[in-house]
C-alpha cells in the first residue's frame, strides 16, 4: 500500500491531528478553567458554545484567507494566532478575571481557529495522488476516532498540574501543528489564475448535505445516549457500552474502506443510515440499539470519506480552503441542529430527523447519480 509509505501524508496527518486535538480538549479544558477560576462549570458550557460560535462564522471568511495567501503559508501565520489567544485566556483566567472577559476573548481563537481544518484538508490534495485519496481519507478518520477519544483523556491528565495547563497545552499544541504543516504539495491545476473561480453549488449541495446528515444523526446519537439508555431500563454506566460500539463501528468502517481504496456509492451508506436510524428509534432493546448504532457507526466513515472526496472534484483549486472551510460548518451546524432537538423533543423523535436528513442526501444523488459521483473537477 503505497499510501503507508508516503512521510508527506504522515506528516501531513501528524500536522492535521494536532490542529484538531484543541478542539476535542476544549469542552473540558473551559470547564475544568471556570470551575476552579469562578466557581461555575455553567461558564465553562457557555464558553464552549462562545468558542464553537466563532468558529463556524469565522470559517468561510478563514478558508478565503486561506485560499488567497495560500494554504501552508496562511496555517504557518495562523495557528501561533490561535496559540497567543489561548495563552492570554489562561492567563486572564488565572488572574481571576470577569466572567465576561473569558466569554470575549473565547471569540477571537474560535474565529481563526475555524477555517484551519479547510486549510488542512486543502493540502491533503497536493499530499496524496488522486487514486490514494479515498484511501487517506479513511486512514484519516480513523485515527480521529483517537483523537475524539484522546482529546478529554488529556485533559483529565493534565488538570492534576493546574486547572489553566489543559488550556496551556491547547496552545502548545497548535504551535506543534504549524511546524508539521506540509510546505511541498503537487498542485494537481497547471493553469493557475489570480481570478476568482465560481464554485458549482448545485452540484455540492448533495455532498454538504450528506456531511449536514452525518452531523444531525450521530449528534443525537451521542447526545442522546442518556436518555436513550434509560428508556431500556439500564444504570447511567451503561452508555459506556454504547460508546464502544459506536466507536468501534466507526473504525471498521473506515477500515473496510480504506483496504477497497475507492470511492464507492454513497447511496449505499444513506441507505445503512437510514436502517440504522429507524431501527435505534423504534426501541427494539438492547438488540436495536447496538445494533442501529453500529450500522451507523459502519456507515460514518465511508460516507464523510465519499463526500470529502466528491467534494474535492467540485471545488475550483483555488476556492478550496474556502469550500472545505464551508463543509465542516455545515457538518458542525448538523450536530448543534441534533443537539438541540435531544434538548426540546421526544427522544425516539430525534434520530429520525437523521433519517429524514439522509433519505432527502439520498433523493439528490438519484436524481443526478453521473454528476454526483465520480465527476470531473471543474477546473479540468
Amino acid at each position: 500500500m503505497t499510501l503507508l509509505r508516503n512521510s508527506g501524508y504522515w506528516r501531513w496527518s501528524a500536522g492535521v491531528q494536532l490542529n484538531r486535538l484543541p478542539a476535542t480538549m476544549a469542552p473540558l479544558a473551559f470547564t475544568v478553567l471556570t470551575t476552579a477560576t469562578t466557581g461555575s462549570y455553567r461558564l465553562g458550557g457557555v464558553m464552549m458554545a462562545v468558542f464553537v460560535a466563532a468558529e463556524m462564522v469565522g470559517a468561510v471568511p478563514t478558508g478565503r484567507l486561506l485560499d488567497r495567501v495560500g494554504p501552508a503559508r496562511g496555517l504557518v501565520v495562523l495557528l501561533p494566532l490561535v496559540a497567543a489567544g489561548l495563552f492570554l485566556l489562561a492567563a486572564v483566567a488565572s488572574a481571576g478575571a470577569p466572567d465576561w472577559a473569558l466569554l470575549v476573548l473565547a471569540i477571537p481563537p474560535g474565529l481563526v481557529a475555524g477555517g484551519l481544518n479547510g486549510g488542512f484538508r486543502t493540502l491533503l490534495a497536493g499530499t496524496v495522488t488522486e487514486e490514494e485519496l479515498p484511501r487517506a481519507v479513511s486512514v484519516d478518520a480513523m485515527i480521529l476516532e483517537g483523537v475524539i477519544v484522546g482529546g478529554p483523556l488529556l485533559v483529565a491528565l493534565l488538570a492534576t498540574s493546574g486547572p489553566a495547563v489543559p488550556v496551556l497545552a491547547m496552545a502548545v499544541v497548535a504551535l506543534l501543528a504549524a511546524l508539521l504543516v506540509p510546505r511541498r504539495t503537487v498542485q494537481r491545476d497547471p493553469q493557475r489564475t489570480v481570478e476568482r473561480q465560481s464554485i458549482s453549488v448545485a452540484a455540492c449541495v448533495p455532498w454538504l448535505a450528506g456531511l449536514f446528515t452525518v452531523g444531525l444523526l450521530l449528534s443525537t446519537i451521542e447526545v442522546g445516549l442518556l436518555p436513550l439508555v434509560q428508556r431500556l431500563g439500564a444504570p447511567d454506566s451503561a452508555t459506556a457500552i454504547v460508546i464502544v460500539v459506536l466507536c468501534a463501528a466507526s473504525i471498521t468502517g473506515s477500515a473496510l474502506y480504506a483496504a477497497r481504496g475507492k470511492v464507492g456509492d454513497p447511496r449505499l451508506f444513506l441507505a445503512g443510515f437510514v436502517l440504522g436510524g429507524v431501527v435505534v428509534s423504534a426501541g427494539f432493546g438492547w438488540a436495536g440499539l447496538l445494533g442501529g448504532v453500529a450500522l451507523i457507526g459502519l456507515c460514518t466513515g465511508p460516507l464523510m470519506a465519499v463526500s470529502s472526496v466528491n467534494l474535492q472534484k467540485l471545488l475550483p483549486e483555488r476556492r478550496r480552503s474556502e469550500g472545505f472551510s464551508l463543509a465542516f460548518t455545515v457538518q458542525a451546524s448538523g450536530f448543534g441542529l441534533g443537539s438541540l432537538a435531544i434538548g426540546v423533543l421526544p427522544v425516539w423523535l430525534c434520530p429520525l430527523l437523521g433519517v429524514l436528513a439522509a433519505l432527502v442526501s439520498c433523493a439528490m444523488l438519484v436524481a443526478r447519480p453521473r454528476r454526483a459521483i465520480g465527476t470531473p473537477s471543474v477546473t479540468s
